[in-house]
């Protein structure tokens, strides 16, 4: 099944609009479950990649070591030992992959996989011995080198994974591995699928509760020794007050009219969503689908940037804006030195804005009006000929050199990215209507962190949002973005910035 994109999603929930949210059945478990301080999840993916490269550095390591203390360079072998080396790595850790040795649940019981591993180190080995005899170049090779880095790779590697599960256990005591999930549904596809996945997916997934539509006598306070949590409007507010994962839906694939009236109300989170798969009657590919525990589900949707999309982001963020924040350093003195001359107040000013999620957060820029005339929440947007704004203001803020100081946000605080969607103030409306009720969907720009410009800003919009029109033509656009996502397009997007600034002209 092919994850629904976000256009089509749009014109489901502007076909369908969602009704107000119902009464939780369980107030005050989900305000428990929403204040508790979870911290972020770390990417499985991330961390297992990491072990993968800790074993091929060890295996090298190891290897090189022992190259240094018996052979030496003299004999100028290094670069055909290494390259055996890298080889013989590689290949080490393609196998212990195709064993499984990857998993958590692997990691987290060192003294049944080490037997395997050492089977799996002994086969790479083997399989080296007959291709270099069948090649003949055997003898360049030290046997006794040869035999000592097989002990010691072994020896290291079960060192390395007892180590590996102190680490990871104490990463699961902490909630960090595991992901926070909720299932949609209380029928009997749902009680089976809480049951399975409180068997097979011990430590990768902690099931919150419930979330269930139906308000007859077929819901019930709690299923499975879950509890009840209320409904899908609920489930909105929850994930937006609680860290959360992974919403799994225990519906019949049949159920598609109902699944989709869901979905519309979901998918603005920035979340995983699932299918259950294990009860329906309709067969797909193995490859169709992924596995929580042993429970084979399908994929809807998937949280935007995530994984090692994240650390890649994370980084040139932090690389490429303390740079810019060097490079800059200039017109930042030369435009805070401006301001102060110009009109009486601070020179900086911090405003709220809605951040990843929804969440409130504070962003720095210049101060462009009045100090007497500040408007923290957006009340009234600036437009031409604006009174409020000061002589320097309308330059700085005509040239975004304003917006400069969010690189404080980008390099220090971290609640801001190079570029993504625009963060919009807390009162920001057009045509005197919040944004959210003049566009269907917009709430799904903030399932990543807002930038400080975006694919919106350089193909024109930017600056007043006095219509409709504008602001639904930006969300487009940053959806656009979320969904198209690589650093390539964030290089694109920063390279063309500067012109697009220079030639937008409802920016005031």
């Amino acid at each position: 099944m092919a994850m629904i994109s976000a256009r089509d999603m749009q014109k489901i929930v502007a076909a369908d609009p969602a009704p107000r949210t119902a009464l939780a059945a369980n107030v005050a478990l989900m305000e428990q479950l929403a204040g508790e301080a979870a911290r972020p999840a770390l990417s499985l993916v991330v961390l297992t990649g990491l072990v993968r490269l800790a074993d091929f550095a060890m295996i090298v390591a190891t290897g090189l070591s022992l190259y240094m203390g018996y052979i030496g360079n003299a004999a100028g072998q290094l670069p055909f030992y290494a390259l055996y080396m890298i080889i013989i790595g590689l290949a080490a850790v393609g196998v212990f992959q195709t064993m499984q040795a990857y998993s958590i649940a692997a990691l987290r019981s060192p003294l049944r996989q080490i037997f395997r591993l050492a089977g799996a180190w002994g086969l790479v080995f083997l399989s080296a011995f007959a291709l270099l005899f069948f090649l003949k170049i055997d003898l360049y090779i030290s046997r006794v080198w040869t035999m000592a880095w097989f002990a010691a790779g072994f020896f290291a590697l079960a060192i390395m994974r007892l180590i590996l599960a102190r680490m990871v256990a104490e990463l699961a005591a902490a909630g960090r591995i595991e992901r926070r999930a909720v299932v949609v549904g209380g029928g009997e596809i749902g009680r089976e699928l809480l049951r399975d996945i409180a068997k097979s997916a011990q430590g990768e997934v902690r099931l919150l509760g419930v979330f269930d539509d139906r308000t007859d006598d077929r819901s019930s306070a709690g299923i499975e020794g879950f509890p009840l949590l209320g409904t899908i409007d609920d489930l909105v507010d929850f994930a937006r007050n609680a860290r959360l994962d992974l919403v799994i839906f225990a519906l019949p694939i049949t159920a598609e009219n109902r699944i989709l009236q869901m979905l519309r109300k979901l998918w603005v989170l920035p979340i995983d969503i699932r299918l259950a798969a294990h009860a329906n009657r309709l067969r797909f590919r193995p490859r169709s689908y992924s596995y929580i525990g042993k429970v084979p589900v399908l994929d809807l949707f998937d949280k935007p940037i995530a994984d090692w999309d994240v650390i890649v982001k994370l980084a040139f963020d932090k690389l490429i804006g303390a740079l810019a924040l060097l490079a800059l350093s200039p017109v930042l003195a030369l435009a805070a030195l401006a301001i102060k001359l110009d009109s009486r107040g601070p020179i900086f000013f911090r405003q709220q804005r809605y951040g990843f999620n929804n969440e409130l957060i504070e962003v720095f820029k210049f101060r462009s009006m009045y100090a007497d005339q500040l408007d923290p929440k957006g009340d009234k947007l600036a437009t031409r000929d604006d009174a409020r704004v000061t002589r320097v203001g309308r330059f700085i803020r005509r040239s975004s050199i304003d917006e400069l100081p969010q690189l404080i946000n980008v390099v220090f605080k971290g609640n801001l990215s190079l570029v993504g969607p625009r963060p919009h103030v807390v009162n920001a409306r057009a045509a005197e209507r919040q944004y959210d009720e003049v566009v269907d969907g917009y709430f799904a720009r903030h399932r990543v962190r807002p930038g400080m410009t975006g694919w919106a800003q350089v193909n024109g919009w930017r600056g007043e949002t006095d219509t409709p029109e504008k602001i639904q033509a930006r969300v487009e656009h940053d959806l656009y973005y979320i969904e198209n996502w690589s650093i390539l397009f964030d290089l694109y997007i920063l390279a063309i910035t500067p012109a697009a600034l220079i030639t937008t002209k409802n920016a005031y």
